[in-house]
């Protein structure tokens, strides 16, 4: 059975692209992320699915996206943030080593300005940014095997708390 090494799962912003990309090439393994499938595979933004067809068709597509990543890939895959709100990709996770990176609001509003390319954060970031980890934390906490705060680290540090948590070792 094909599956991924480790899964990034956690809140838009807080790092999956960049340290999912640091823990391949640590790994010696291949990156994948299924926003960037879903882009790739639609022709368009997440907010262009987003704004035109609406959250139910893009929760439908994203579903569709990590469902193939998680029984085609063999190295790190970072997740969309609300991949999580699926009860069946929760499902398919159980057993994986999964890491979720977890932020508070402050460094988010750091990291991401909470802009509007964030289409869910469009009017009152910060409140918004709130209520949507309120819903998602415990989501979040849920499949993961471990938990890794990223608040003031460097991806490279995040990174290397990762692969200590999950015993894994360098290529």
């Amino acid at each position: 059975m094909i599956a991924p090494q480790v899964v990034l799962v956690g809140p838009m912003g807080v790092g999956k692209s960049t340290v999912g990309q640091l823990l391949a090439e640590r790994l010696g393994v291949g990156y994948r992320d299924t926003d960037d499938d879903i882009v790739a595979e639609q022709s368009r933004t997440i907010a262009e699915i987003f704004v035109d067809e609406g959250e139910p068709a893009f929760r439908a597509i994203e579903k569709a996206a990590v469902h193939r990543a998680l029984a085609e890939h063999d190295g790190v895959l970072a997740l969309g943030g609300g991949s999580i709100l699926d009860a069946d990709t929760r499902a398919l996770l159980a057993g994986r080593r999964v890491v979720y990176l977890s932020m508070d609001v402050e460094e988010a509003v750091k990291r991401t300005g909470l802009n509007a390319a964030r289409p869910l954060l469009a009017v009152n970031p910060r409140k918004q940014w709130r209520e949507l980890m309120e819903a998602r934390r415990s989501l979040y906490e849920e499949v993961a095997t471990v938990v890794v705060e990223t608040d003031g680290r460097t991806p490279e540090e995040v990174a290397q708390v990762a692969l200590d948590a999950l015993e894994l070792k360098e290529a």
